[in-house]
């Protein structure tokens, strides 16, 4: 990794990265562009996974799908981001019964760059990061590799501190 682009990466309690990528909604026929402002007054958790359809990834993404409801609890966003395309991940999304939130498509890798995620090769580390409701990191995990990946108990555990609030069972 260069030294410009180590030199970019986003701290704890700095404004985070913003990012404006196109996003899947559930349907071909209402693609979207997606930005962080717009869930500002909201907590972001936002996963960045290297592959669609790969066994770790769609593990991670059915995990955080069948527990959306304690996210929304909170009224946290969930944004899943990786450098396919939609058509890769609308397929990724239906072949796995649909994921209840937006898979954002980093075809440049501009935010796997803007958030020092991208490993050997210009492949995505499987990292998470949470985005305070006014736009601010507070919560970040790159992984060395990507076999596994952070919970949803660790992440709603972290968000329920930004909320001050314990999580809603």
């Amino acid at each position: 990794m260069s030294d410009d682009v180590a030199a970019a990466t986003p701290t704890i309690g700095a404004p985070a990265p913003p990012i404006v990528l196109p996003g899947t909604t559930g349907s071909p026929s209402t693609r979207r562009t997606y930005t962080l402002t717009e869930f500002r007054g909201r907590p972001v958790v936002l996963a960045f996974y290297p592959a669609d359809s790969s066994p770790v990834c769609t593990v991670q993404l059915s995990s955080y799908t069948a527990e959306i409801a304690r996210f929304e609890a909170l009224d946290a966003q969930v944004l899943a981001v990786s450098p396919q395309s939609l058509d890769d991940h609308e397929a990724f999304s239906a072949a796995n019964g649909g994921f209840r939130f937006p898979l954002l498509a980093d075809t440049e890798r501009v935010a796997g760059t803007a958030y020092d995620v991208l490993g050997p090769l210009g492949f995505y580390r499987r990292s998470v990061f949470v985005i305070d409701a006014d736009g601010v990191l507070r919560w970040a995990h790159r992984s060395a590799a990507g076999f596994t990946f952070r919970s949803v108990d660790e992440l709603v555990g972290v968000v329920s501190g930004l909320v001050g609030h314990p999580e809603q069972r």
